[in-house]
């Protein structure tokens, strides 16, 4: 939220100054979104921020048409039924669009050029989450095509994440962490049980890596909530959301934590450093 705030104050909003923030949480319980975006309506916020990905999104339009929403998504809110189309979004929301999913074939394979020990890799999926059965599928499919095996370990709930890593541990040789919101709140703990567990794992954004976490590839998510800040601005002052185009990722950056990578026991090849975007 800190990327969300900023663009905010861009576009002349400081909270505490002259907006309030009202912040309403899942905690994973994607059941529980409806719920909260009624909620947020009762207060008569003057716009709603649906931070936490397709779900959440979808949510706050089924609680209301008149309201502004903005987003943060995965990449085609068009075939999510979100918005129209990307530069005329039409209705009451818009926001940006993430690339998630569709990236963790690439993930792997990054992975195992830094641990070519791994035949099996792990990937830490939420059973509830939007993307589950599509990040399945990528990984499934990568894996064969590299000759490598991929099984599941699932968490929806913070009490999960301990087994999740002792499975993935005893089965596989590495881990990815699926793009879901609800890990992404979570990512101190995760990169915590990864180091404790020595399992070398790839995630879906950098800010993992900046905390600690081997490696990303993917788009800046803090870019997108930066970007929403600014149009919930615009939106305050005047703007509507219909005129606002959803912003789509045109960068993807390989990000490695080369200390991380050396307490592993592992050392960078030569081609990830040539690809990095930045080594920490």
């Amino acid at each position: 939220m800190q990327a969300f705030r900023q663009g905010l104050a861009e576009a002349g909003y400081v909270e505490g100054r002259n907006v309030r923030i009202e912040y309403r949480w899942a905690n994973g319980r994607y059941d529980r979104l409806l719920e909260l975006a009624t909620d947020l309506i009762q207060q008569k916020v003057s716009l709603i921020a649906a931070t936490g990905g397709s779900q959440s999104a979808r949510a706050a339009k089924v609680a209301t048409s008149t309201i502004p929403i903005l987003f943060v998504s995965g990449p085609n809110p068009i075939a999510e039924g979100l918005v129209a189309s990307f530069n005329r979004p039409e209705a009451n929301i818009t926001g940006a669009a993430v690339y998630t999913s569709e990236l963790m074939a690439k993930r792997l394979e990054f992975l195992t050029k830094l641990v070519p020990r791994a035949t099996t890799v792990a990937v830490l999926l939420n059973p509830t989450g939007f993307a589950a059965d599509a990040e399945t599928q990528y990984v499934q499919s990568t894996a064969r095509a590299f000759g490598r095996q991929a099984i599941v370990v699932e968490a929806s709930q913070q009490s999960d994440f301990e087994s999740a890593f002792a499975s993935a541990r005893q089965q596989a040789d590495a881990l990815l962490v699926g793009a879901d919101p609800f890990f992404n709140a979570q990512r101190t703990q995760l990169i915590a049980l990864a180091a404790r567990h020595a399992l070398p794992t790839a995630y879906p954004w950098r800010e993992y890596v900046d905390d600690g976490g081997l490696m990303s590839y993917g788009s800046s998510i803090a870019s997108a909530y930066r970007l929403i800040g600014r149009y919930a601005g615009r939106i305050l002052k005047g703007d509507k959301p219909s005129d606002l185009p959803v912003h789509l990722p045109t960068r993807f950056e390989l990000i490695i934590n080369v200390k991380t990578a050396k307490s592993l026991g592992l050392e960078v090849p030569i081609e990830l450093f040539v690809a990095a975007d930045e080594l920490i």
